[in-house]
């Protein structure tokens, strides 16, 4: 079997690309750094207004490491006065794993994901004011947050200010022991600004501190451990983390308008949290908008991190310590992923029901190298085996309408 928490993992660096975090971070009513980035729109424009009315469809695609994620999303946003906007998300999840865990200590798997969520804006003067609720469902794992964030412009709307706090409530199930439920407390909070520097410069920071709390760990997953015993000379044994982990994250974006439309953007964040993970990603963009409707992004991202205190990729012996881990991605790797994305503007007339219109595609090219994951089912002396990598494919299509 394989986590949700990986899998979480896996569809989170699928969503970091682009498209799945535009539509959820348009469900969340965050339009003014889409608006930047995806048309290099006047930074002069940044006042507070609701969201626009509007329709998302999206189809996503991750392949690589033997994990295969699809499926739809679709977005709805609609005003209700001249104060307040509610928002509808549907997203699926088609998940089939082969990964180097399940090819090596667990079962090959198929299964969805379902997440739903209800968002609503309220708009007064200056400040903007949000509440969510998302709640994400799978044969294992049950999730359910509430989210509350507040933004206000000032200084002639140069600058605005956010906060943002949510609290999550998780079940974790077990297949094939049915009396198997353990909780997962989250709380979540964060603070931004975003500053206009000149009228062609923008930048945002960021900070954010996430608590977790219950069980943490992968009922499924295993650790191994050197054992003379065993014919391939080692054997495996239940993982065991904490039941608390607190992690903090530093950010930092530039955005800068060329004169002939286009944006550049240059980003930096860093983690680290209670387990003894720190970890630095680099990002670098530039989107060109032509005079035929087009706009053309490319990007390139650097991650790298240590590996976690309790983390060992073959332990001396069984129960060598208190807490046990050999996840991925809590050992110390890196990344790096470069992305390509077209878009293409509707005509206006298109259709008598919409206003305008967007079709977007964009592809992600993820290398991943692992520097104290082995490969063990190559083969190989116990503990020399050659280290794991692997590539990843993200395909994401979507469709936005104004109406």
């Amino acid at each position: 079997m394989f986590s949700r928490r990986v899998r979480q993992r896996a569809v989170r660096r699928v969503v970091k690309g682009g498209a799945v975090a535009a539509i959820r971070s348009l469900a969340a009513g965050g339009v003014k750094f889409l608006a930047l980035s995806a048309a290099g729109c006047s930074l002069s424009l940044f006042a507070a207004v609701l969201p626009e009315d509007r329709f998302d469809a999206l189809y996503h695609s991750y392949d690589g490491g033997g994990v295969k994620i699809n499926g739809p999303s679709v977005l709805a946003r609609k005003s209700i006065g001249e104060s307040s906007s509610v928002s509808a998300n549907y997203y699926v999840d088609s998940i089939t794993s082969a990964s180097i865990d399940v090819v090596t200590s667990a079962s090959r798997y198929d299964e969805e994901r379902t997440e739903r969520r209800l968002g609503v804006d309220y708009l007064h003067d200056n400040v903007m004011m949000n509440l969510g609720y998302t709640r994400s469902e799978e044969n294992d794992y049950l999730a359910n947050t509430a989210s509350f964030s507040i933004s206000q412009e000032m200084f002639g709307d140069l600058t605005t200010v956010s906060m943002g706090y949510s609290r999550g409530w998780d079940t974790v199930g077990k297949r094939g022991q049915e009396d198997f439920a353990e909780d997962v407390a989250r709380q979540n909070y964060r603070i931004g600004v975003s500053q206009v520097i000149s009228k062609n410069t923008l930048l945002d920071i960021g900070l954010e501190t996430v608590t977790d709390e219950g069980f943490l760990n992968n009922p499924y997953r295993s650790v191994r451990y050197l054992d003379a015993g065993s014919a391939v000379g080692y054997s495996f044994e239940p993982e065991d983390y904490p039941r608390t982990r607190d992690s903090n994250a530093f950010s930092l974006k530039a955005i800068y308008y060329l004169p002939y439309r286009a944006t550049v953007s240059a980003g930096f964040r860093y983690f680290s949290d209670s387990w003894g993970i720190q970890a630095d990603t680099y990002e670098i963009g530039y989107t060109h908008p032509t005079e035929r409707r087009w706009i053309f992004d490319i990007k390139y991202r650097l991650y790298s991190q240590n590996h976690a205190d309790f983390y060992s990729d073959l332990f001396p012996r069984q129960q060598a310590q208190n807490f046990l881990a050999r996840d991925k991605e809590l050992s110390t790797f890196s990344s790096t992923a470069i992305g390509l994305g077209a878009s293409y503007e509707l005509a206006p007339g298109t259709c008598s029901c919409i206003d305008k219109g967007t079709l977007t595609l964009s592809y992600d090219r993820i290398n991943f190298t692992y520097d104290d994951f082995r490969d063990i089912s190559r083969g190989g002396v116990s503990g020399d085996e050659p280290f794991y990598d692997f590539s990843a494919d993200v395909i994401q299509f979507y469709l936005s309408v104004w109406y």
